[in-house]
């Protein structure tokens, strides 16, 4: 028990230095990450812990591809796409939340949650990291009138595909706990893929009005991602 510990703190605390390193978290973003990826391996084990990192990985690709192209058109993650603790938290706690819940109850629904929780912010990345430089009719999503690309609450055919594209990417790790299997998958797609569309929504309302900054809307979009997979899952059970 002590020595897996071990092991984990010195994963995590390996993969937190890593991000650090390449310029991904800054120094409280890294212990941060280190913290939660720390509490995500010992509350649910490999497959959420992967699948977080999965996250990380993507995300910090999407954010790099293309850089320059988009901080000359003022599309850019600011501070060179270094992400801090607020942004980590911002992506991850929902996450935590629902493994509590998971090992209190041991139900797969809240393993539906947990990864659609996911799915909603590695989603989200995609499309907005992506759809910035392949979306070409941008619309708000509150009144589909055209908006300008990296506009708070705007979606594009190529954003809502990247979306799609990393909610499912993240569903294939929920599937081996699981042996309610099409059902986890069909789940954590939809609660992850309708969580995104949430922080548009979010964004175009709440956070335009100064009510939430961009990382208190990752977290309600990823809340409440990860209930409607948990909602999804526990109809179809």
């Amino acid at each position: 028990m002590a020595g897996s510990l071990i092991m984990d703190v010195a994963v995590v605390a390996v993969l937190g230095l890593g991000s650090y390193r390449l310029g991904a978290l800054d120094g409280r973003g890294a212990f941060s990450a280190s913290l939660l990826g720390l509490a995500v391996i010992e509350l649910g084990g490999t497959y959420p812990f992967l699948a977080l990192l999965t996250f990380v990985v993507m995300g910090v690709l999407a954010t790099k591809y293309r850089y320059r192209e988009k901080k000359k058109k003022g599309l850019a993650q600011s501070n060179g796409g270094v992400r801090s603790w607020g942004n980590v938290l911002g992506n991850g706690l929902a996450a935590v939340l629902f493994l509590v819940l998971e090992k209190l109850s041991m139900m797969d629904t809240f393993w539906a949650a947990v990864f659609a929780s996911i799915a909603t912010v590695n989603g989200d990345t995609l499309a907005s990291e992506l759809g910035k430089v392949f979306g070409k009719r941008p619309r708000l999503i509150t009144n589909l009138r055209p908006a300008k690309p990296g506009t708070n609450g705007a979606i594009s055919l190529e954003g809502e595909f990247f979306a799609l594209l990393g909610v499912f990417v993240i569903a294939l790790f929920a599937i081996p706990l699981t042996v309610y299997k099409a059902k986890m998958l069909f789940a954590v797609v939809v609660g992850g893929f309708i969580g995104v569309n949430l922080d548009s929504l979010i964004g175009a309302t709440l956070e335009n009005r100064g009510i939430t900054d961009n990382n208190s809307t990752n977290f309600l979009a990823s809340l409440l991602g990860g209930l409607v997979g948990a909602g999804v899952f526990y109809l179809l059970s």
